[in-house]
This record gives C-alpha cells, structure tokens and sequence, in this order.
C-alpha cells in the first residue's frame, strides 16, 4: 500500500532548487560509508572511548575512524573530552545534543531501508 506524498503548494523550479540544495548539504554532512554508524553508536553506548567505538563500528579501520571524527566534531555532532588530569591521557567522545536531531531522519531512513529490501526480495522471488 502506497501512500501518496500530498504537497501543500506546488513545486516550482525555485522550490525545487532549494530542496534539493538542502538535501545535498545533509548527504555531505551525514553521508557515507561511517558516519551515521558512528553517530548511532555513540548515541546508544555514551561516552566511549576511541578503541572501544573501533570494536563497535565493525570494520572501520583506525585512519578512518579518526578522520570521521573529525569531521562529525567538526560539524557539531560528536565532541571530544581530554581527561588530562589522569595518566595516561584519557580521550572519550560523546554524541552532542545537535546529533540527537538527526533521530527523526534516522529512523525515516532505517523505515523506508526495511521497505526498500522487502520490495527487493519480492521483484526477485
């Protein structure tokens, strides 16, 4: 069963622009191979520190990991704590509340992935 899409006001090519400009900011941001597996991990497990989120995210190598860091720290979704008063430094990062608005399109995203493969199994079955 298909829901339709009702649109409040037509689109027009200026409209248009405009959507598919943002949805191009979010999929810069978000998208890729690590980032919301990153994100969702820290949301769920805290703080963690960076070899604990490796053995979460499963397959991610170090070099990539930090990387994706960076960038989510970056943009505003993860920050990272230094406890530098114990020895040996400690470094934990945890989700900010800004990641917590992506909960939304998270799930909209995990609904319309459930979906997606089911379409998949019965075109091929």
């Amino acid at each position: 069963m298909e829901k339709s899409l009702e649109l409040e006001e037509p689109i027009t090519a200026q409209r248009c622009s405009e959507s598919l400009s943002s949805v191009e900011d979010a999929i810069y941001v978000i998208g890729g191979k690590w980032k919301l597996k990153i994100i969702i991990a820290l949301q769920e497990n805290g703080n963690i520190r960076f070899n604990e989120l490796q053995r979460i995210v499963v397959g991610i190598s170090a070099r990539v990991l930090s990387n994706e860091l960076k960038d989510l720290e970056l943009n505003g979704f993860v920050k990272r704590i230094v406890h530098s008063e114990q020895t040996p430094v400690i470094v934990e990062y945890i989700s900010t509340d800004y990641s917590k608005t992506l909960k939304t399109v998270i799930m909209a995203l995990s609904e319309w992935g459930r979906a997606h493969k089911n379409n998949i199994k019965q075109d091929l079955f």
